[in-house]
């Protein structure tokens, strides 16, 4: 177990927030910009997103980013100028590539229940790919209390596929006592989207709490709630 660890607190991430959005930001996204917190590894962006009922966002362009979205509760609706659609609900892996330039809308169709998703930006390792969209459940799989690989641009078993093959994000739902390893890699980002776990070198983490880990790996990882987790395992650095 080597590699650095360095702890991010839920309560340090910025805001923006709307009647009818509520959005903390892991790294610099719009209004909001550091110097010193622009990306990890090949994470661009980690918004930590609620949309109120009936509300959402409208149609706007995106252009040479893998955008992943993981929905925590209630349900996203999605549509692009492709011809895509789908709704997206705990459990389902969705990513739009925009590739060479893309327009989508995503909305909270429901009258009386928010919904609550990370969306997470990866830069594709070649830019000007023709845009696509995938999207599949993976809820049978992450019963089971493992890394589940959920997108990736070169593991063949992850359920939906991404435009950087050195680039995973894996999934975790944890029972109390469930433990799991954290991915070697040079770059790490270990966000604790729901509950609470206690990560070797790292200590107690609660949810919105994150980790940037740097040229290591192999830290046990255990839950102390029912937990959900996601980790992004990366062979790469944005500008390396």
């Amino acid at each position: 177990m080597t590699g650095q660890l360095e702890v991010r607190r839920a309560d340090d991430r910025a805001a923006t927030r709307a009647p009818w959005l509520t959005s903390r930001h892991s790294f610099s996204f719009n209004d909001y910009y550091d110097p010193d917190n622009t990306h990890h590894g090949l994470l661009l962006v980690n918004n930590d997103d609620v949309v109120a009922p009936g509300a959402g966002f409208d149609t706007h362009p995106h252009r040479d980013a893998e955008i992943v979205t993981w929905v925590l509760s209630g349900a996203l609706s999605h549509r692009d100028s492709i011809g895509n659609t789908g709704v997206i609900h705990p459990g389902l892996a969705q990513r739009m590539s925009a590739g060479t330039g893309i327009l989508h809308s995503e909305k909270n169709d429901s009258a009386s229940e928010p919904v609550h998703f990370i969306q997470m930006w990866i830069m594709p390792d070649t830019p000007g790919r023709t845009p696509g969209y995938q999207q599949q459940d993976v809820g049978d799989a992450l019963a089971g209390g493992g890394l589940i690989p959920v997108a990736s641009g070169s593991d063949p078993d992850a359920a939906i596929s991404i435009g950087n093959a050195g680039a995973t994000l894996h999934v975790a739902r944890l029972q109390p006592g469930d433990h799991v390893g954290l991915p070697e890699s040079p770059y790490a980002h270990l966000f604790v989207a729901v509950g609470h776990v206690d990560m070797e070198g790292a200590g107690a983490l609660h949810t919105g709490d994150a980790v940037h880990c740097t040229g290591g790996g192999g830290q046990r990882i255990t839950a102390s709630a029912q937990s959900e987790i996601l980790i992004w395992e990366m062979h790469g650095r944005l500008g390396g």
